[in-house]
């Protein structure tokens, strides 16, 4: 009877020591049998991860293609306004700055930076309203390579469909929603003139204000209160913030007055806001600093972003491609190095 007891009892720890090993043999098989009532009921032989992704952002795609039509005049107006508030900040501030500092370098800065406003302004009108190009119809095209599924229609090389104008671009780069229309044949130039020119506009108005910060923020300019003096304060040695005997005599308050008492005898009362020329230029030199730090963070973050894209494009324009065409390409590349083939593209071009 012992004997059993024993054995029951080796045969229950023993199943507790492999109920771990159990458990993954059990989960595993009923995941390999999930696998596989699954793919003998939706097994697709064109079915891979980058055609489930592409059906997972179907419903992105759809509201790209719908509002971003819609968003497009706004985002232009957007530009407008952004560049048009930080060229007004430059004309009110910096101008008088740097004229009461030195004219003749004033003259020089105010030739510079009109050539720099006026080639972005051109160039972004340019390609706002330039087409970028489609294909022609009702001739034959002989280097057409395929047909549109959208356009019905034969496309010409370097060709690719616009879901948001709703036709084909020629040597279609992307759609642009802060232009409000597509990059392609036509205007990429303006285009990527247009972000070298923004760059160079954000590099010349942090190179200049950054005097102008330095004193007005970090000094406090004439009115003092700088950041400098804020830093003291926090910064100050606590050890000399000694608490020392009060000099004075006591005072009511009463809201809005403060009035002395002597003696048990109230004076006259005094006013605690301060006047309205104190007020005016306390405003004045909130909305003055304000300005600045407007001007130098939304400067600072098209320059790192209009110039790392800028670069960017340079860096296709340099091999004669888009960015559309570079991802295409960059597949194809590691398609065939699996199968150790090389790919490379070549373009005829034919004079006129």
């Amino acid at each position: 009877m012992l004997y059993l007891w024993r054995r029951r009892v080796r045969h229950l720890l023993q199943r507790i020591y492999n109920f771990p090993r159990d458990t993954r043999k059990w989960v595993r098989w009923k995941y390999e049998l999930f696998i596989f009532t699954m793919t003998a009921l939706f097994y697709n032989e064109f079915v891979n991860m980058g055609y489930c992704l592409e059906v997972m952002m179907e419903p992105m795609v759809w509201v790209v293609d719908h509002f971003t039509k819609i968003l497009g005049p706004i985002l232009v107006f957007g530009v407008v306004s952004l560049t048009s508030s930080v060229v007004s900040i430059v004309y009110i501030i910096g101008l008088p700055y740097y004229w009461e500092k030195s004219p003749e370098l004033t003259c020089f800065l105010m030739v510079l930076g009109h050539w720099i406003l006026i080639n972005v302004i051109f160039h972004f009108i340019m390609a706002a309203i330039t087409e970028p190009g489609t294909p022609q119809k009702g001739i034959l095209i002989s280097e057409a390579v395929s047909v549109c599924k959208k356009c019905i229609a034969p496309k010409s090389p370097r060709t690719h469909h616009c879901s948001v104008c709703n036709r084909c671009i020629l040597k279609m780069d992307h759609h642009c929603p802060w232009l409000n229309n597509c990059v392609g044949h036509f205007n990429h130039r303006y285009f990527f003139m247009y972000m070298v020119y923004m760059t160079l506009g954000t590099v010349f108005i942090m190179s200049l204000g950054l005097e102008i910060a330095y004193y007005e923020i970090w000094l406090g300019g004439e009115t003092g209160g700088g950041l400098i003096d804020a830093l003291d304060l926090v910064l100050e040695d606590r050890s000399s913030q000694e608490e020392e005997e009060l000099e004075g005599y006591p005072v009511r308050v009463n809201g809005t007055h403060m009035m002395p008492v002597y003696g048990g005898t109230v004076g006259s009362p005094v006013p605690l806001e301060p006047s309205d020329n104190e007020a005016e230029t306390e405003l004045g030199s909130y909305w003055y600093r304000f300005s600045i730090m407007y001007t130098g963070m939304l400067t600072t973050g098209v320059f790192f972003s209009l110039g790392g894209l800028a670069t960017w494009h340079g860096r296709l324009i340099s091999k004669g491609e888009t960015s559309i065409e570079a991802h295409i390409n960059k597949k194809e590349t590691e398609r065939l190095e699996k199968i150790n083939q090389f790919f490379s593209v070549t373009f005829t071009v034919k004079s006129c």
